[in-house]
C-alpha cells in the first residue's frame, strides 16, 4: 500500500477498507490527510465558506440507568436517593429558556430505566409537541430503542413508528462508542450490542427517519476496532433507501476520563491529543465519503482544535448545549455561548450559518437572550 495511492482513491470518493484506513492512520502526514478530507468537504458543500452550528438544549429524561456503563458519571441505580424523572414543569422551563436564546430543537435522552416503556414515551413526546408545536425533538438513541424494545416485546420498526407517531422527529447517534463488541463488553455490557445499535439505525432509516452516527475513541479500543466502526457506518448509510437522508452527521470524540470507573478502577485514561484528534476527523471524513457533515467536537476538544478541524474535513461545529449534563461530568470542561461559537467560526476563516436538526439554514432570531456561562 502506497499513502499516495490511498488519498487519490478517497478523493475519488472511493471506499478505503478497515486496512487501507489503519495503514493510513499509521502513514499519512498529517498535512496530507487535513488536505484530502478538506478537498472532500467542498465536494460535499456547495458553500465552502459557511460552518454550521445549532442552538439547542440536551436534557434528560431520567437518570435512572440499568447499563451499567463505566465511562458514565451521570446514571444513577434504581432507587438512589439521587435518581429523578423530569417532570412536564421542568420540561417546560427548559423549553421556555432555550426558546429565550433562539433554540427549537430538544436533545431528549436519558437511561436505561426498567420501568419506562414505551407508553411513557409517547405520551410525554405527544404533550411536548401538544404544548410546543414547533417544537424539534432529537430524541433517545439506538440503546433507548432497543431497550424499549426488549421490555415491550416489540420489533425496533414498531417502537420508532410508534415514536415518530407521537412526535419524535430525528434519532441521534448516541450509544455507538465503539461498536465492536470486545470493547463494548468491557465498557458498557448492559448496552445493545454493536449489532442492535446498527440495526436500529437501519430500521430508522427505512421509516426516513434522520439520524447522526457518532464514536467516542481512546480508552480501549484498538486502531482497528475504530476503522472497523467507521466501516460499518458506512455499510449501513450505503443500504439507506435512496429517498432517505440517513446519516446526516458524524460526530467523533474523545473519551472523556475524569472520575470514571474505566479510570479509577482499570486506569484507563485518555490520552488523545490535539493532533490524533485532527488526524480522526480527517480520516472520518475520507472514511465515510457518504455522510455528508462531520462535525468537530468542541465540547470535548476545545476552540483551538475544533478551529483547526474545520480546515481538515469538518464542516459543522454543533450546538452551543445550552445545557449538557453526561460528557460534562466526566471531564468536558469547553461551553461556548451563541456570541461566542460565531466568533470562533470567524476566526478560523469562515462565515457561521445557523442551521436545524436537517441541517438546513436558519436565520439567527432577533432579540435573543445570551446565555450565561459558569467556567
Amino acid at each position: 500500500m502506497k499513502v499516495e495511492d490511498l488519498l487519490e482513491k478517497a478523493l475519488n470518493f472511493e471506499f478505503l477498507s478497515i486496512e487501507e484506513g489503519v495503514f493510513l492512520f499509521h502513514n499519512a502526514p498529517t498535512a496530507q490527510l487535513s488536505f484530502v478530507a478538506n478537498e472532500m468537504k467542498k465536494k460535499h458543500k456547495s458553500d465552502n465558506n459557511a460552518v454550521t452550528w445549532i442552538i439547542d438544549r440536551n436534557a434528560n429524561t431520567t437518570n435512572v440507568c440499568t447499563a451499567n456503563c463505566k465511562f458514565c458519571n451521570f446514571f444513577r441505580v434504581p432507587g438512589h436517593g439521587d435518581a429523578y424523572i423530569t417532570s412536564i414543569e421542568e420540561y417546560k422551563q427548559k423549553i421556555d429558556e432555550m426558546m429565550r436564546y433562539g433554540g427549537e430543537q430538544l436533545l431528549l435522552q436519558g437511561g436505561h430505566h426498567p420501568e419506562l416503556g414505551l407508553k411513557f414515551y409517547t405520551k410525554l413526546f405527544a404533550e411536548l409537541k401538544q404544548l410546543y408545536p414547533n417544537l424539534k425533538l432529537h430524541a433517545l438513541g439506538p440503546p433507548e430503542i432497543a431497550h424499549i424494545s426488549k421490555l415491550e416485546g416489540m420489533t425496533h420498526t414498531e417502537v420508532l413508528k410508534a415514536l415518530k407517531t407521537s412526535g419524535m422527529d430525528s434519532l441521534p447517534g448516541a450509544g455507538a462508542e465503539i461498536l465492536n463488541d470486545r470493547v463494548r463488553r468491557l465498557i458498557s455490557k448492559g448496552k445493545c450490542t454493536g449489532k442492535e445499535w446498527l440495526d436500529v439505525m437501519r430500521a430508522a432509516h427505512q421509516l426516513d427517519m434522520t439520524t447522526s452516527a457518532t464514536m467516542m475513541f481512546g480508552h480501549i479500543e484498538t486502531i482497528y476496532e475504530r476503522f472497523e466502526h467507521l466501516v460499518w457506518l458506512r455499510e449501513v448509510q450505503h443500504q439507506k433507501p435512496d429517498n432517505a437522508k440517513g446519516f446526516l452527521a458524524f460526530i467523533p470524540w474523545p473519551f472523556m476520563d475524569d472520575g470514571t470507573l474505566l479510570r479509577r478502577v482499570k486506569g484507563v485514561t485518555n490520552n488523545v491529543s490535539p493532533e490524533e484528534y485532527i488526524r480522526m476527523i480527517a480520516l472520518s471524513r475520507i472514511m465515510l465519503p457518504n455522510v455528508v457533515n462531520i462535525q468537530a467536537s468542541w465540547l470535548t476538544v476545545g476552540k483551538k482544535t475544533a478551529q483547526i478541524c474545520l480546515h481538515g474535513g469538518a464542516n459543522d461545529m454543533g450546538s452551543i448545549m445550552i445545557e449538557e449534563n453526561v460528557v460534562s461530568v466526566a471531564g468536558a470542561p469547553h461551553r461556548f455561548t451563541a456570541d461566542g461559537i460565531q466568533d470562533a467560526i470567524r476566526e478560523a476563516g469562515f462565515k457561521p450559518q445557523l442551521r436545524t436538526q436537517q441541517y438546513e439554514y436558519r436565520d439567527l432570531p432577533e432579540n435573543i437572550e445570551q446565555q450565561t456561562i459558569n467556567y
